[in-house]
């Protein structure tokens, strides 16, 4: 019987999503529905002492915002509740006992001082320390104590961690669906603590028993867990699991745009972009984050920009619905090498998704300034500036002269095209535009190339003077469309004030 898919995505509540973790969740979100399988938050809350509040809210309004979520978990629930682990408390003890009774485990009774003190001696050799195949027998564990000394500490409350006995000298295969197969010697692994006497395990324990438990077929996370992946695939061993373990994909990191060094916070601060889906301010120090969605990226184009950091359908394909997206998925297609992340890249994706969107939808988007213009004039106004805007709230700036005449005019533009005889030229169009029968873009330009040919002037002589006393602009949308929109007392208007206002501000010609 084939195995049913089934994902999670498993963050620690330590701070708003990164998109690299956003990443992580629409992988496996894509690689479950493309299987028919079940997509599951659990929330990995066992170091407490990191725990910042607010962060699991911020996880699954950030999913949601992105157009997807979860088919089990902490906020829809599910046949494997509790998804917190700091629910799940009296689950982990009864393995830790297991795999001390099985001789896979053992109680360490060393203080953090004692330890510390080792790996400072070792140092000041210049060696590497660590708590393991070859240190274990120096140590107060219950490997060097006798059966009876090891009793009377548990007895007496005793502080211990629970620690897993790596094998000696063994080479450990983990077998990645993405970087193929990987092996590890045990010699450089540490016997990882499992459980503490405070009751709580260790995200290493909790993982591999909450994935059992909840039949995880597939664990799809980050490059940064692939040192892990040695030690988890002995303790599926060592829990007698091995049969139904998990198949492992290590994702490739997110790189800042120079390639040099995994993406961060810091990256997007000095950069001017966001590294996380929605703004966030913390709620210890106040430190404020922005977000994709604040920034006025669409959630499709967001998702798809994810996709593609690491990912490569193999076409030329760059724009997909959810839908595509899925079908288009497989692991096989996900690159071993970092991803760069590229400010324009993100910027592109939105413009892509911009220009899809009527201008009903980008109106309902964006807040304009207050202005005489119709519904079907701004509609006009938004088809205008689609092309020339990122972001729907770009419309303000970049059509700016739609609500408002010019009080500035573009200064190298002026500089450059306003000549001596353009002020005559604005003067003459203007008549042009007061006689015009009916205020419409074709005849306006059919009326202003006769009058061109008639005074036998070129477009570059008699086209930018006319822009600048309409928009202020050295370049935009289309002219005479502009003009239409605006309406003739406008244009009329803003032409007489705009030879006026360049007159006084151009300089003395030659």
């Amino acid at each position: 019987m084939t195995r049913k898919v089934r994902v999670r995505y498993a963050p620690s509540p330590t701070g708003p999503q990164h998109i690299g973790g956003i990443r992580t969740a629409l992988y496996n979100y894509l690689f479950a529905k493309k299987h028919g399988g079940d997509f599951i938050l659990r929330i990995e809350d066992t170091d407490q002492g990191r725990y910042v509040p607010g962060t699991e809210e911020y996880l699954i309004d950030a999913i949601k915002w992105c157009g997807f979520d979860f088919d089990e978990g902490v906020h829809v629930g599910g046949p494997h509740a509790p998804y917190r682990q700091s629910e799940r408390k009296a689950i982990y003890k009864q393995y830790a006992d297991q795999l001390i009774a099985s001789g896979n485990a053992y109680y360490s009774f060393d203080s953090n001082e004692a330890v510390d003190a080792k790996r400072k001696e070792a140092e000041q050799n210049k060696k590497n320390w660590q708590y393991d195949a070859s240190t274990r027998g120096e140590m107060v564990n219950s490997l060097t104590l006798s059966p009876a000394e090891v009793d009377q500490k548990l007895k007496e409350d005793a502080p211990f961690a629970i620690r897993f006995k790596i094998p000696a000298d063994e080479e450990v295969v983990v077998n990645d669906l993405i970087r193929g197969r990987v092996v590890v010697h045990s010699k450089q692994l540490d016997d990882k603590v499992l459980f503490k006497s405070d009751g709580m395990p260790t995200y290493h324990l909790a993982n591999i028993v909450d994935d059992h438990l909840m039949e995880i077929s597939h664990v799809i996370r980050g490059e940064e867990w692939l040192p892990s992946a040695p030690l988890h695939v002995l303790l599926y061993r060592a829990l007698g699991w091995e049969n139904t373990m998990p198949e492992f994909a290590h994702l490739p990191l997110l790189l800042k745009p120079d390639g040099n060094g995994k993406l961060s916070k810091r990256d997007g601060d000095r950069l001017g972009f966001p590294v996380f889906p929605l703004n966030w301010t913390d709620p210890k120090t106040g430190e404020f984050s922005s977000g994709y969605k604040e920034a006025g990226y669409f959630p499709d184009a967001f998702l798809n920009l994810l996709a593609f950091l690491g990912w490569n359908p193999g076409t030329e394909q760059e724009i997909f619905s959810m839908e595509e997206m899925i079908q288009a998925f497989s692991l096989e297609k996900v690159s071993k090498s970092g991803a760069k992340f590229s400010l324009d890249k993100a910027r592109w994706f939105n413009q892509q998704y911009l220009q899809k969107k009527s201008a009903k939808e980008i109106l309902s988007l964006v807040q304009l300034p207050a202005n005489n213009l119709s519904e079907a004039q701004l509609e006009k106004v938004v088809e205008l500036l689609k092309p020339r805007c990122v972001f729907a709230k770009d419309m303000i700036s970049v059509g700016a002269y739609f609500f408002a005449a010019p009080t500035e005019y573009d200064a190298k533009t002026v500089e450059k095209k306003w000549k001596d005889n353009s002020a005559q030229i604005v003067k003459d169009v203007a008549e042009l535009f007061e006689a015009a029968p009916v205020f419409k873009a074709a005849l306006l330009e059919t009326s202003f190339k006769g009058y061109m040919e008639e005074k036998q002037l070129g477009f570059g002589a008699a086209m930018p003077p006319l822009r600048l006393v309409l928009s202020g602009a050295g370049e935009g949308p289309h002219l005479f469309d502009i003009a239409e929109i605006l309406g003739k007392e406008e244009c009329l208007k803003r032409m007489k004030s705009g030879i006026e206002n360049i007159e006084k501000i151009s300089l003395p010609k030659n």
